[in-house]
């Protein structure tokens, strides 16, 4: 009496085989498709305004062309196994069943370790890179978070704005009254951010970078915007009641009328720098120290 139907029939075989080949083929099809249109060959990011997004879409994409490659083994290997081992109603007694089998242990163990580490190794080096405020920035501009809108000190300037609250009531002009961060295109600007009260974070969609604000503590980036227009800006962390109206308009523009912008602001009044001292949490000396300050002016 047979006990277990034979699995090695060579035209079942065959068929299994196509089966497979053609799903994996169309994974293959649908991906170099998708491949095509703009936003998906920078993995549905917004696009990018800055010289450093083409780092961040690259590394982006990446992982999730290798998601995307190990779930077709991982599916197809799932799909083989329910088309080539289902129990047909012919069958009669139980298949044998392995106990172990050290070299698939040791393959399975080892591959996902080897992945995440060159994905850690990749990520780590494009984090280092974009958090590096080695060189010397060309504008220099201190964001204060706070509930619920942005404080732009312009360093260099002497200069700052101060944000109000965004009035999202349905009517027109809610847009113009956002506090409008100001910046020059082709110049390195540096982002030193600090917290008035709860921890806040500081995103530009467009710039595909965000990083926290923390009371008590100062983080820096920098970034070098290279596409004239117009951006949002909003904040990235639920920071109480009106998280959603913590908005903010970002224009980067010519040097000529970054300079006019900032003469508008000197000439409406707003000279000298928003000082840090408002804030709920007072920064410590070591903290402090990482503010530059304009000669003259106290933060």
């Amino acid at each position: 009496m047979r006990l277990l139907r034979r699995h090695n029939d060579s035209s079942r075989a065959t068929k299994r085989s196509r089966l497979l080949t053609g799903g994996l083929g169309l994974a293959v099809l649908t991906t170099l498709l998708s491949g095509c249109s703009e936003a998906a060959q920078r993995g549905f990011l917004p696009r990018g305004a800055t010289v450093s997004t083409e780092r961040i879409e690259s590394l982006w994409v990446w992982t999730w062309i290798t998601a995307l490659a190990v779930g077709c083994v991982v599916w197809g290997l799932t799909i083989y196994c329910m088309v080539a081992f289902k129990r047909k109603k012919t069958d009669t007694g139980y298949p044998a069943q392995l106990r172990y089998n050290v070299p698939v242990e040791i393959f399975y163990t080892v591959v996902p370790i080897l992945m995440v580490g060159v994905l850690f190794f990749y990520t780590a080096r494009d984090e280092a890179a974009l958090l590096d405020t080695s060189k010397k920035p060309d504008v220099t501009v201190n964001v204060v978070g706070k509930q619920w809108s942005w404080d732009f000190n312009y360093v260099e300037a002497n200069t700052y704005e101060a944000g109000k609250q965004a009035k999202l009531d349905g009517k027109p002009g809610a847009e113009a009254a956002l506090p409008t961060l100001v910046l020059p295109v082709d110049k390195r600007v540096e982002f030193v951010l600090t917290s008035r009260d709860v921890i806040h974070s500081f995103w530009v969609p467009a710039f595909q970078q965000k990083l926290d604000m923390i009371p008590g503590r100062v983080n820096k980036f920098q970034v070098v915007p290279n596409r004239i227009g117009d951006y949002k800006g909003k904040c990235a962390e639920l920071c109480g009641t009106y998280h959603s109206e913590m908005l903010f308009n970002v224009k980067v523009v010519s040097q000529a009328d970054y300079d006019k912008h900032i003469a508008n602001l000197k000439a409406s009044g707003r000279t000298g720098q928003l000082p840090n001292g408002l804030n709920r949490e007072k920064l410590e000396p070591a903290e402090q120290a990482k503010i530059p300050t304009t000669q003259g002016s106290s933060n």
